[in-house]
């Protein structure tokens, strides 16, 4: 039934995120992507680099990641260049690009993988009929950051889904695009998700004449 506020025992139990970093996880910058990336190529972990790939290029929660199917990336024998999925927060479709160099980690992956199409692209260790539980690619996330010196209490699986949409918005302040990619429903999600203050704001205000 658990503890009341009023019982004692519930006095001694510390709050589940005493010691913890919570909030937004940072995106990551460019050289923190090319230094994961090393690191996956150099431990020859090809589940891993296509997965850490994906992650950026999709921008997807983990619990959709962790749920495509080899259909959802591949057509005949190329990995697509595009593809759609349905959230499970939301019930709505998203659709995300797969870039070059994403299909060019993909299709080894794929390769050693096997399969139908039906099978899910990140199967869990445990029963490869079932695709990677979240925990399982929140671990993975965590021990890719530390291996390169960053902090797994700043950096996790939200850094994956924000990189891209990030920079997107650092280089064009499309804030209706960003909202589209992510597949919010609201633009204010999308506001708060990105962080975007008065700031920065102004400065897109003041990049506009008319």
């Amino acid at each position: 039934m658990g503890h009341s506020i009023y019982d004692d025992a519930s006095r001694e139990r510390a709050a589940w995120n005493a010691g913890k970093k919570v909030g937004k996880k940072r995106p990551f910058t460019q050289k923190q992507i090319w230094a994961i990336r090393f690191f996956l190529d150099r431990e020859r972990r090809v589940r891993d680099r296509a997965l850490f790939d994906l992650a950026i290029d999709s921008k997807l929660r983990g619990c959709d990641l962790v749920k495509i199917r080899i259909r959802d990336v591949v057509a005949g024998p190329e990995v697509r260049t595009r593809s759609t999925v349905i959230q499970q927060k939301t019930r709505r479709p998203v659709q995300f690009e797969i870039t070059s160099d994403v299909r060019a980690s993909l299709l080894p992956w794929l390769e050693r993988r096997g399969g139908s199409v039906e099978n899910y692209a990140f199967p869990s260790r445990i029963d490869h009929t079932k695709h990677m539980s979240t925990r399982q690619y929140a671990r993975l996330v965590d021990e890719w950051v530390t291996a390169v010196g960053l902090r797994s209490e700043e950096s996790g699986t939200h850094s994956l889904r924000r990189t891209k949409a990030s920079m997107i918005y650092r280089a064009t302040g499309n804030i209706r695009a960003i909202q589209i990619l992510l597949g919010h429903s609201k633009i204010e999600n999308t506001v708060r998700y990105l962080g975007v203050d008065v700031e920065d704001a102004l400065l897109l205000a003041e990049r506009t004449e008319i």
